[in-house]
């Protein structure tokens, strides 16, 4: 993306830019997204069940492949999931 923007700057601007590293390379999370993704991984095995207030950001967890839902219907987080956690929510090295 930086690139198409760079691409229309003066030549000086070019060289600024393309020192600048892509600073965002996953999803970002919103504030809720992040508490039910800690929520769902603290449930284990178990899961959550659908219906609670943060069904809406169960489903996008599971949009993005942080969560999938079984066959009994309850969310539980993915291996990438637990990674996100660890790397943003606990701020422990992968």
């Amino acid at each position: 993306m930086l690139e198409a923007v760079a691409a229309r700057l003066p030549v000086a601007y070019r060289r600024v830019i393309s020192d600048v590293p892509d600073m965002w390379d996953e999803p970002y999370l919103e504030t809720c997204c992040r508490s039910a993704l800690h929520r769902l991984c603290l449930s284990g095995s178990l899961g959550r069940p659908t219906g609670l207030r943060d069904q809406p950001c169960l489903e996008r967890l599971e949009g993005l492949g942080f969560a999938c839902m079984g066959a009994d219907g309850r969310f539980r987080a993915t291996p990438e999931g637990e990674a996100r956690r660890r790397s943003e929510i606990l701020k422990l090295a992968s």
